[in-house]
C-alpha cells in the first residue's frame, strides 16, 4: 500500500459514518425527539424526520463507499470509491454545520469542523 494516510482517513470515515448510521437507525425516536427540541426555533422544526432520514441515507452510503475505498486501495491502489466517500463526507458535514449554526449551537458546530478537516484532506489526497 503506497497511500497509508488515505487508508486511515477512510477508516476514520467508515467508523464515523457507520456508527452514526447505526445510532440514527436503532435510536430513531430518541434522535427525532432531541432534534425536534434542538431545531424548535428554526425553519427546520417541521422537517426534522425527513432531514434526519436524508442524513442517515447519505451517512450509510458514505460508510459503504469508505469501506469500498479501503478495499480498492489495498487491492489495486485505485482511489475512486474513497474519493466519493470523502466528497460525500464533506457534503454531510457542511449540512450538519449549517444545521448547528442555524440552531445557534456553536460548540456543536466547532465539533463538526474537527471532522471536516480530515474529510477535506481525504478529498485532496484521494483526488
Amino acid at each position: 500500500m503506497n497511500n497509508p494516510a488515505s487508508f486511515f482517513i477512510l477508516l476514520l470515515l467508515t467508523i464515523t459514518y457507520l456508527q452514526s448510521s447505526y445510532d440514527k437507525l436503532f435510536y430513531w425516536k430518541d434522535n427525532v425527539n432531541w432534534l425536534n427540541s434542538h431545531f424548535s426555533k428554526t425553519f427546520l422544526k417541521n422537517s426534522v424526520p425527513f432531514v434526519l432520514a436524508v442524513i442517515l441515507i447519505l451517512e450509510l452510503i458514505t460508510g459503504i463507499l469508505a469501506i469500498a475505498g479501503m478495499v480498492q486501495l489495498l487491492y489495486n491502489g485505485e482511489r475512486v470509491y474513497g474519493f466519493y466517500a470523502a466528497v460525500l463526507s464533506c457534503i454531510i458535514l457542511a449540512l450538519l454545520l449549517f444545521g448547528q449554526r442555524l440552531a445557534k449551537d456553536y460548540d456543536g458546530a466547532r465539533t463538526i469542523v474537527i471532522y471536516y478537516i480530515p474529510s477535506v484532506l481525504a478529498v485532496f489526497w484521494l483526488n
